[in-house]
């Protein structure tokens, strides 16, 4: 795709439509787009970038629509009511989703690499991007976080890398069952567990999704991924595990550290290969196995690759250390479904402090969704010292049933022997945490969906 279109973004400061629109830009194309939080004062930064970068940017208003022939790109999450939309419908733009965008972009492309699941795409995508990149491969790469290896002054939101054309790497969704329209050559599949859809629904997007590919890498340790690896031809597949040796790529020697995990990894045939990676937990490890399977798929040898991933630096918002004050370290993180919970708790476990959480759900639905998991998330993985804070979850508009709310999830938790307070705002549970905070502690920013969580960590620290 290039050329002179016009494209507008609307919702462009989406953490998924920011780096999808600065890659249709520097194919050629004018850009221009509106978002929510702009019309709000919110997240100015991130706007002023955009600006700085020639991107337009108008009101939530439809005042940004008037060019013919534009293309109107939206997520799935963005309601007809929105004047930006009846804008562009009474314009007779082109309509398109943020997804059906960057799979138009990725099929073009000769070689493709899709990293699908419940937990660890962006970790694995960033992996993949930093060991092809390092490799001279120079990738375009569609990521829905920030790569902080690619962060720079003048690219300070580095979601997206724009690379010659050849290898296209991209995260890709199956909460909206977007997942669908992707044709990828290298097709990689971390986990399988409840979040946005049913099982049921999952496992029908996954397994087609698998389908389609020249190679699929899929990770044995998961039960829905091994089960659908059993029906992949070995020649279309590449298994990775952290407990099973008969993988294509297998861990053992699990060496934990506060500021990353060290590992060996080695290939069915036998070749062995050290890895140290600079960001903590098993979870990590097992991105790792994938990134390193799937730059395997590309041509890059395990022991490039392992070289590389020495030197890659992490995601924004995954584990990420905001800083220390008066012996209390603040961490921001991105879990929001109770694996991610899970893995991040466990990673935080496996060394000494108090963890004083704030977890934001990232929406009514998911939440009545997922009750029952998030309950047992943080009820087997809390410690007894632990402390769980909780508001009602991120609202961003539209009609939504709130059946369920955090109230539910602490009573639940609760219920269970552990730790849990509800609180009906973010602020007031930033009060409680601080209220209970002594030197050793760790707080812990948790959610999704919101890019003020950062801001809320960062003032927390700040209140230190």
């Amino acid at each position: 795709m290039h050329g002179d279109k016009h494209y507008f973004f609307c919702g462009i400061g989406g953490s998924g439509m920011l780096p999808l629109a600065l890659i249709v830009q520097q194919r050629g194309h004018a850009v221009a787009g509106s978002d929510r939080s702009l019309d709000q004062g919110l997240l100015a930064e991130k706007f002023a970038f955009l600006r700085g970068r020639g991107i337009a940017l108008f009101p939530q208003d439809g005042s940004g629509l008037g060019e013919p022939g534009t293309v109107f790109v939206t997520s799935t999450a963005v309601e007809d009511t929105i004047p930006d939309v009846r804008a562009a419908r009474q314009l007779g733009a082109v309509m398109k989703t943020r997804a059906e965008l960057l799979a138009e972009l990725f099929n073009a492309a000769p070689l493709s690499v899709g990293v699908a699941g419940t937990s660890g795409k962006s970790t694995t995508t960033g992996m993949i991007a930093w060991i092809l990149h390092a490799a001279g491969r120079r990738p375009t790469v569609m990521n829905g976080a920030v790569m902080k290896n690619f962060v720079t002054a003048e690219m300070p939101f580095a979601g997206a890398l724009v690379g010659d054309g050849e290898l296209f790497v991209a995260e890709v969704d199956e909460s909206d069952g977007s997942i669908a329209h992707y044709l990828p050559r290298v097709a990689v599949l971390n986990n399988v567990a409840l979040d946005h859809k049913s099982l049921d629904e999952l496992r029908g997007l996954f397994r087609d999704f698998v389908a389609k590919a020249e190679i699929a890498v899929l990770n044995l340790d998961n039960d829905e991924t091994a089960r659908l690896a059993a029906g992949v031809p070995a020649a279309k597949r590449l298994t990775y595990s952290l407990r099973d040796g008969t993988a294509d790529l297998a861990a053992s020697d699990i060496r934990p550290a506060p500021d990353g995990i060290g590992f060996t990894v080695r290939e069915r045939d036998g070749a062995a290969v050290a890895v140290r990676l600079r960001v903590p937990g098993r979870h990590n490890a097992a991105n790792a196995l994938a990134a390193i399977a799937a730059a395997k798929a590309c041509g890059v040898p395990p022991a490039q690759a392992a070289a590389a991933l020495a030197d890659f630096v992490g995601i924004r918002r995954r584990l990420e250390t905001v800083g220390t004050a008066g012996g209390v370290t603040v961490i921001d993180d991105f879990a929001h479904n109770p694996d991610k919970i899970a893995a991040t708790l466990s990673a935080l476990h496996e060394f000494p402090g108090r963890l004083l959480i704030l977890f934001q759900p990232h929406g009514f639905g998911p939440l009545r969704l997922m009750r029952d998991g998030f309950v047992d998330a943080f009820a087997s993985h809390l410690t007894d010292e632990d402390v769980l804070v909780m508001p009602d979850p991120v609202y961003f508009g539209g009609t939504v049933e709130r059946t369920v709310t955090g109230a539910d999830i602490v009573d639940g938790v609760a219920a269970r022997g552990r730790r849990a307070a509800f609180f009906p705002d973010r602020p007031a549970c930033g009060e409680h945490i601080l209220s209970l905070a002594r030197p050793g502690d760790r707080i812990v920013v948790m959610g999704a969906r919101d890019d003020t969580l950062s801001t809320f960590a960062q003032g927390l620290l700040a209140r230190l």
